[in-house]
């Protein structure tokens, strides 16, 4: 598969490297800073605190050529834009793991409907200067999967072939029919989540706070009912149905856990802050529509 990869963040070039080493062409599109560092060291890996330092030769690119048999998409929500009019003359089929809860229209209309897919990337970890440290495979990340599917929710041979392709290539994938709800309930709980971990100084700052925890809780619970349709997957119906002070303890243990710890949740950049606005955006736009 001649493969681009758009975005050399932990879970692009996560993504990049696993399919490079099961003998895709791969390439890495990245800019600025970080365009400057792939070029001068290669793509390099270490898994959590390891003082191993794995190199890859994956060639990277600041614009992309003219066709691939897939692009796969990693950049933030607010990021979006300048990507689809950099994309759309490009000939390829286009994968977007991403946060988004604006639904497939905006992305559809920029590229065409035949072209776009859906997606949202599992693995995580964190940048160590231009060091990505990813989390080892735990029964956690072995159990849940990438998702990815059609816009409209139909059972293609496309999809099947990447899934097939993914997990040749040990990324745990699956096919999902309700890709546009999966991601809108995702959103509804990680902006929250995120928010909240921002204004407290990371996750177990916000773990010490059970206030802050409870009313992040009732937020992410206004947000799921008002989606309108089930949450997907439906294990998000428990953050409704259970009772609040067994959640505000769960959640308040998450937020202490490697897993939290080293994620994206202690990212307090301005872009992660911007990423959270433009999905907070696309709620409401999404809710007062239906209204």
């Amino acid at each position: 598969m001649k493969l681009l990869v758009y975005g050399a963040g932990v879970c692009g070039t996560l993504f990049a490297a696993r399919m490079y080493e099961a003998g895709h062409e791969v390439t890495l599109l990245a800019r600025g800073a970080r365009l400057a560092a792939l070029r001068q060291n290669g793509v390099r890996l270490a898994q959590e605190d390891s003082p191993a330092v794995q190199r890859l030769p994956i060639p990277v690119v600041g614009t992309p050529a003219d066709a691939y048999d897939l692009i796969a998409v990693f950049v933030r929500a607010h990021q979006v834009d300048p990507v689809l009019e950099s994309l759309a003359e490009i000939r390829g089929d286009v994968l977007f793991l991403l946060n988004w809860a604006a639904g497939p229209e905006p992305l559809t209309a920029a590229l065409g409907h035949e072209r776009v897919l859906l997606g949202f990337p599992t693995n995580g970890g964190t940048m160590d200067g231009d060091v990505v440290r990813y989390r080892g495979s735990s029964a956690l990340t072995r159990r849940v999967a990438m998702p990815i599917g059609e816009p409209d929710g139909r059972t293609t041979p496309r999809v099947a072939r990447l899934v097939d392709a993914f997990r040749a290539a040990g990324i745990n994938a699956a096919a999902e029919t309700r890709m546009d709800a999966w991601l809108t309930t995702h959103a509804a709980f990680e902006v929250p989540l995120g928010q909240a971990a921002g204004a407290a100084g990371g996750p177990v700052a916000l773990a010490a706070d059970p206030a802050a925890v409870h009313a992040m809780l009732e937020q992410i619970r206004r947000n799921l009912a008002t989606r309108g349709t089930p949450p997907v997957p439906r294990a998000f119906t428990a953050l409704r149905s259970l009772p609040r002070g067994l959640l505000v303890t769960v959640l308040r243990r998450f937020l202490r856990s490697p897993t939290a710890v080293h994620s994206g949740l202690n990212d307090s950049s301005p872009a992660a802050a911007a990423e959270l606005e433009r999905l907070a955006a696309q709620l409401r736009a999404r809710t007062e529509t239906r209204g």
